[in-house]
Parts: structure tokens; sequence; C-alpha cells
């Protein structure tokens, strides 16, 4: 059997530097994981693996555990004797992580080393602006760069518009449109999937991510499902998996956001809302809330036509929603503060 080269599977130069620390064991990259059982890739093929009691052992919360995309070291390089064990996980440069609310300990990583993030949106009913901010934090927070996926762009008259609207939320990230039934965008779609290159699928079910992998591996790979009445689509995407496609780049397919949930996303919402929290800074009071105070920032944006009272708004939910993922407590207590803060700052107007 002729040798792999890991290479067209993503395996960077410093991961091939890191695994000189282990000489006696061989690399891998997990292509798919169910139960404690995981699907590798090594230099001699494909087997099933699984952690050694030692790696076990060292492991001090969920998100240590390796997760599909992830490069790991192994005791050997084909299944011809058995099971491979885990020994070692590499380092990841990206990650996209699931947070249970309030709780860092349950963190855990879903899918690993991932170049770019096809953020699909259908612009049918399903096309809502407010989401593909949240799915944009999410993309930044993981390491990888997100790019807009328009998809089923044959269903609109108005796709200039939903365009522009799509890009003044996702400022400086490409935005791109696609039709599966009318065979539009692939090209476009290809030049982010060269060979080693991995890019994850987010978005919301109904969107056609499904259609989308069948689309790009040139065969049905996945079963798709139509869409419900309400518009609402069913998951159809059971587990996560790496694809490896045709033309040598590589997919994943993410679970829609009710699983994945909102994260603690600081560098990535700094980076989605750039434009908003460039005002945050100037505002007369250090300790401005932003509602009625004189020399606010933000309303002057606002009002001077800079900023919109709907970007404004989609900064403060996302914010709110973060700080209630991040500790349920701590923002209860926050949401109570700033309340007598803002009946104080009435008081007073009343008495001046």
């Amino acid at each position: 059997m002729s040798r792999i080269d890991l290479k067209n599977y993503g395996l960077s130069e410093a991961l091939r530097l890191e695994t000189t620390q282990y000489p006696e064991l061989f690399v891998g990259r997990i292509l798919s994981q169910s139960k404690g059982i995981y699907r590798v890739i090594s230099e001699r093929g494909e087997f099933f693996a699984e952690l050694s009691g030692r790696l076990r052992y060292t492991i001090i919360q969920a998100a240590d555990y390796p997760a599909v995309g992830d490069f790991v070291m192994l005791d050997r390089q084909s299944g011809d004797k058995g099971n491979g064990i885990i020994h070692h996980l590499l380092t990841r440069k990206s990650a996209f992580i699931r947070k249970a609310v309030g709780s860092s300990s349950e963190s855990q990583v879903i899918t690993a080393n991932i170049d770019t993030v096809f953020i699909c949106m259908s612009v049918n009913n399903d096309y809502n602006l407010r989401r593909l901010e949240r799915y944009l934090s999410l993309a930044w927070e993981s390491g990888a760069t997100p790019v807009v996926v328009l998809t089923k762009i044959d269903l609109t008259d108005d796709l200039l518009t939903k365009f522009r609207a799509a890009a003044a939320s996702a400022i400086g990230v490409d935005i791109l449109g696609i039709s599966t039934l009318k065979n539009e965008g692939y090209q476009d779609l290809m030049t982010y999937l060269s060979v080693g290159q991995t890019v994850a699928l987010l978005g919301s079910s109904g969107v056609g991510k499904s259609t989308l992998i069948n689309w790009l591996c040139g065969h049905k790979l996945i079963n798709t499902q139509a869409i419900r009445n309400d518009d609402k689509g069913r998951h159809t995407t059971t587990r996560r998996e790496l694809i490896r496609l045709p033309g040598g780049g590589m997919l994943i397919d993410t679970p829609g956001m009710r699983e994945i949930g909102m994260l603690d996303v600081k560098e990535g919402f700094d980076r989605t809302f750039h434009d908003v929290e460039t005002y945050l800074g100037k505002c007369y009071f250090r300790n401005c809330t932003h509602t009625n105070e004189p020399g606010c920032g933000i309303y002057a944006a606002i009002k001077a036509g800079q900023l919109s009272e709907q970007r404004w708004q989609a900064y403060l939910n996302l914010t709110h929603e973060n700080d209630y993922f991040e500790n349920k407590a701590i923002y209860l207590k926050k949401k109570k503060e700033k309340f007598y803060q803002i009946a104080r700052l009435n008081r007073n107007n009343k008495k001046h």
C-alpha cells in the first residue's frame, strides 16, 4: 500500500516538528468519533483507535478530549492488529467549543484545526442578520476565518439588497452566493478548499448544508430532507465527520446553534462588533450606561446616522447572552446593578 501524505490532510510543518517529541509514536488525524471510539487516518490508511488509560487519567475537563479534526499521536499506523491507542493530542490551531451555561469545566471541543468557516444562511425566510452576527462571533473566536455563504440564491428577487445587508453585519468578511439547483458559485467555494485546507460548515437547519456537501463531493453522501412548512429545517447530520473532497480540501459539518449555544467569545465578539465598540470609548462619562446620559458616544453616533439602532441592539443582545452563558449568577447581579444605576440617573434628572 502506498503511503498517504498527511500534508494533504492538513498536517503543517509546525505539527510535523511537534511529532518529533514522540519518536516511538505515529501521527494521525481524527476523521470521526462515536462513543469513545475514534476513526483516524495515518500514513498507512484509516482505522479505529481509543484513548490510552494514561491519557484518560490526565484529562481534566471535557475540552481536553480529542475531537474531529484533531491530530494525535498513535501507537501504530494501521488497524491490522486491532484498535490503535491514542497517547497524545497535538496543539490545536483553532477549535469550535461548546460551553455549558455558567460552567467552564463542561466546555467541549466540537471540531478542531479548521482553516475557514462557511457561515451558511439561506436567502429565503431563514435570512437573519442577528443570527449571522452570532455565528460570526463563534467563527472568529474559533481561530478560523469566517466566510458568509448565502445559499438558495435562486429563491430571491432581491439578492443585491441581501448581499449589502450581510456585508454591513459581516464587516471585512467575504460574502459568497450559491445555488446548488442552478449550479452557481461552485468555483467561488473551491478557492477555500484547496489541498490540505479544512472548512467547517456552520448554520441553522434548513439552509442546505447537507445539499452543499453532496454538491461539493460530486455525489450523494448525506441524505437531505425538505424544510417544513414553517420554513424550519430538519437536522440531517447525526454526527460530525471530516470529509475529504475529490479536489483535496476537507469539510466538517457542525450541529446547529441550538446544540452549540453561545460561548464566551470575547475576541470573536470584538471583531464582529468593532464598528460599535469604536463609539463606546467616545462617551463623556466613563460609567455611561448608554441610555439617557448627556454626551453618550453611542447615541450621538446613532443620531448622526453613523451607527444604526438595529446594530446597537444586536450588540446589546449578544452581550447579554454571552454574559449569561459565562456566569448566570454574575449576569443577574450585573443586570440588577444596572437597573438601580439607571433608576438613580432618572431620579437625578427629574430633580434638575
